[in-house]
């Protein structure tokens, strides 16, 4: 198993004081973000404050290098910015920010960026005035991306959520089938977070409908009713059933813990330490090899 967690949940530390915090407490994978002292600048739902906090692609491969040579991989540049605003010009500043950071993503070699779809400030999730010309929107933008992306060999990952416009693990693989269909691009993936489908899609429907798309795993929690994550496990995710899931279909791809940060760290690795264990012992009982998990 892949074990890591995103780089902001250390965002007080510097990279080097995280990557040595994270190889000490057995992670091997990071989402980087630009959100520590020493290399900051990322805007949520915006446009990253690139050059005001001197990001370039020879600091990013830095950053990135200091958590390599700590044993940690790092699967993907965090970009998360907006790419359904209703605001044109917006919206092609935050894809032009997004395809610079291609450009440091390619340099620092790093594979994956990871964004969500982007949400109006005022009204976020489905509304019906807009929902055809929202979704339009997505596709345009993601099409965009997705073709400068091919040319520099990197993925956009999506992480989709149900108080967006795509609400369902369904929702999503339709969102990359018709993108693949209408232009070809392979390189649309999936940034699979089980707590924003758990109200819209089980612990099988998110494999069964993405499997194929899957880069990577977020590892946070939700109530049904929640609207914002909470820490693994205390969510309404049944983690066995969807350890037995990741061990038998996807045990190669990199799962990286949201939410935790310093101080509930030891609490969380806990926590998957048990499910995973019970999750394996399942499978043995189902009659599967574990050997090796």
């Amino acid at each position: 198993m892949k074990y890591g967690i995103v780089s902001r949940s250390y965002g007080d530390k510097t990279v080097q004081e995280t990557a040595e915090f994270m190889a000490a407490h057995g992670y091997t994978c990071t989402e980087l973000c630009m959100s520590h002292p020493d290399f900051g600048g990322w805007a949520y739902n915006g446009i990253s404050e690139l050059d005001k906090n001197g990001i370039t692609k020879e600091l990013v491969k830095e950053k990135a290098d200091i958590f390599r040579a700590n044993g940690i991989e790092v699967t993907s540049l965090g970009v998360f910015t907006n790419l359904l605003s209703p605001d044109e010009d917006f919206r092609n500043k935050c894809i032009e920010s997004f395809i610079r950071l291609m450009d440091y993503a390619e340099f620092a070699g790093i594979k994956n960026l990871s964004t969500e779809l982007g949400f109006r400030p005022d009204k976020r999730g489905i509304t019906t005035d807009v929902y055809e010309s929202d979704f339009q929107t997505l596709k345009d933008s993601f099409i965009v991306l997705g073709n400068a992306a091919k040319e520099r060999g990197v993925n956009i990952c999506i992480e989709a959520c149900v108080i967006d416009v795509i609400p369902s693990a369904k929702r999503l693989r339709d969102f990359i089938r018709q993108i693949y269909a209408e232009t070809g691009l392979t390189n649309i993936k999936v940034l699979l977070d089980m707590a924003n489908f758990i109200a819209n899609s089980d612990e099988d429907d998110v494999f069964k409908y993405l499997t194929p798309y899957i880069e990577y795993f977020h590892g946070k929690d939700r109530k049904v009713n929640d609207c914002f994550g909470r820490i693994l496990g205390e969510g309404e995710i049944d983690w066995v059933k969807f350890f037995e899931n990741y061990f038998r279909i996807t045990p190669e791809i990199p799962f990286i813990l949201e939410y935790t940060n310093a101080a509930t760290t030891d609490l969380t690795n806990e926590r998957v330490r048990i499910f995973t264990e019970q999750a394996k012992a399942n499978l043995a009982l189902k009659g599967y090899d574990i050997q090796g998990l």
